[in-house]
C-alpha cells in the first residue's frame, strides 16, 4: 500500500550538521570526535550501531570492521548504546512502533531532506521512490531519491526499507531484499489491529 508521505513530526529526532566534517577540516579543527560502538545479532542479521555525541550516527549491516574516519576516535562500547539496542529487541519482538532517541544525521542537504522524509512513512506501510521525491518537492529525482536511500547511513530506524518501486516491487535494499521482505512482513503483522470478541463469543 502506498501512502500519501505527509508531513508529520518525525518519530526521532535528528541532530547534527550535514557539513560538519567539511566544516572541520578547512577551520583546521584536529579535535577528535569520539564515537562509541557495538556489535549485536538480530533477526534481521548481525548490526554495527555507532553513537557520536549529538546521537545514533549509524546502524548498518555489520560486515567488518568499523571504518577508520579522520578525526574520530572509536571505542567499543556497549553501555553506551544499551538504550537503543533496547529499543531495537522491542521493534524487532513488535512491541515498538516508533523510536525516540535522538539521531546525528550526517549528508548532503538532498539526502538530509530524503532521510527526513523517510522517518514520515508510518510503521507498516511504505512509499514508491517517486512519491517520495514528490514530498521533498523534487518530482523528478525519483532515482536521486534512490541513491540516498542506498546511503542512508541509519537502516531500521531511518527506514529505507519502507520505500519500494512504484510498481510495487521491492526493488534494493543495502540489507538484500530477503532482509527487506523480512522487515517490512514483521510491521504488517504487528500493524493489524487486533480482533475483539463479543460479549459471550
Amino acid at each position: 500500500m502506498l501512502c500519501a508521505c505527509v508531513e508529520r513530526p518525525p518519530t526521532a529526532a535528528i541532530s547534527g550538521n550535514a557539513l560538519t566534517s567539511v566544516t572541520s577540516a578547512i577551520l583546521g579543527n584536529t579535535s577528535m570526535e569520539s564515537i562509541h560502538y557495538t556489535r549485536t545479532s538480530s533477526p534481521a542479521g548481525p548490526l554495527l550501531l555507532a553513537l557520536s555525541p549529538r546521537g545514533l550516527m549509524r546502524l548498518e549491516f555489520d560486515r567488518g570492521q568499523p571504518p577508520d574516519a579522520a578525526n574520530q576516535s572509536w571505542q567499543e562500547s556497549g553501555s553506551a548504546l544499551g538504550p537503543w539496542l533496547r529499543q531495537l529487541d522491542e521493534y524487532f519482538s513488535g512491541h515498538r512502533k516508533n523510536f525516540s532517541l535522538p539521531l546525528d544525521l550526517r549528508g548532503t542537504d538532498f539526502q538530509l531532506k530524503c532521510w527526513r522524509a523517510l522517518l514520515d512513512i508510518p510503521y507498516g506501510e511504505t512509499c514508491s521512490y517517486r512519491t517520495i521525491a514528490q514530498a521533498i518537492a523534487h518530482p523528478h529525482a525519483f532515482r536521486a531519491v534512490g541513491m540516498s536511500n542506498n546511503r542512508n547511513p541509519i537502516a531500521i530506524v531511518v527506514p529505507c526499507h519502507r520505500v519500494i518501486a512504484s510498481d510495487g516491487s521491492l526493488c534494493g535494499y543495502g540489507g538484500g531484499l530477503d532482509i527487506k521482505r523480512k522487515l517490512l512482513d514483521l510491521e504488517q503483522t504487528h500493524s493489524q489491529p487486533s480482533l475483539r470478541l463479543g460479549i459471550g463469543a
